[in-house]
């Protein structure tokens, strides 16, 4: 199967170039990028940390001077090359690297025009940009040095976990709830569309899990396993 063609869109005044390499890495989980642009004004101080990082990245700077004080430029600029992007049909895919909410409405047009939209900003990110995406990443969580508190946690039994967070619970039983069929279990990967449909932004990193199979293996009400017949994890209620 063809990978996505994947645009990877970076507002420089939004995003710190300290985080350059996390988030190439993570948009190029999303398919094959072969669009790589971050949009700021470079006779500035401000996008030095980006300069230094834009060659051995292969990120095409696109510069936009701040013609009139108090308007963003760089946020039209990449909201027009988005558009031009989209009505040439060059992805399928398009990263939207930025907190900004002034990305809500370009993140629901694309989606209104069958685009998958995943958005990378930071944890303080307005809520509307969030769920304007299909899937929100946390650059919070790609660049933590923090020991993830799950322990493997692959197969049906229980080792010690630490407890998680009520919200992480409740957000896993009503996406099991929504996810559950008639057998009453659901696969592992249906759970984890379900939980990024009631909330585009959800990663088991959040919560100190790598994975989404430890974050249910800690949660008592929750019990996974091998299916008897398939080759996939399947959840049960306990």
């Amino acid at each position: 199967m063809t990978e996505p063609r994947v645009a990877v869109l970076i507002d420089a005044d939004n995003v710190s170039g300290d985080h350059a390499s996390a988030v190439l890495e993570e948009a190029g989980m999303q398919g094959r990028v072969i669009i790589r642009r971050i949009y700021g004004d470079w006779t500035e101080n401000a996008g030095k940390k980006w300069k230094r990082v834009l060659a051995d990245l292969a990120i095409v700077p696109i510069q936009q001077f701040q013609n009139t004080v108090g308007k963003n430029a760089t946020d039209s600029a990449l909201i027009i090359d988005c558009m031009d992007l989209l009505h040439h049909d060059a992805a399928e895919v398009f990263c939207l690297i930025s907190s900004d909410a002034d990305f809500t409405r370009l993140a629901s047009r694309l989606r209104e025009s069958a685009r998958t939209v995943v958005g990378i900003g930071q944890k303080k990110t307005p809520k509307a940009f969030v769920n304007a995406c299909d899937r929100f990443i946390f650059i919070e969580n790609l660049t933590s040095q923090s020991k993830p508190r799950g322990s493997g946690g692959g197969g049906g039994g229980r080792k010690k976990q630490d407890p998680i967070p009520p919200e992480a619970s409740k957000l896993l039983m009503r996406a099991f709830d929504d996810a559950e069929n008639d057998d009453g279990f659901c696969y592992l990967g249906t759970l984890g569309s379900a939980l990024l449909k009631l909330d585009p932004s959800f990663d088991a990193r959040t919560y100190g899990f790598r994975r989404l199979s430890e974050l249910v293996t800690a949660d008592p009400r929750l019990k996974m396993e091998k299916h008897a017949s398939k080759n996939a994890k399947v959840v049960t209620r306990v």
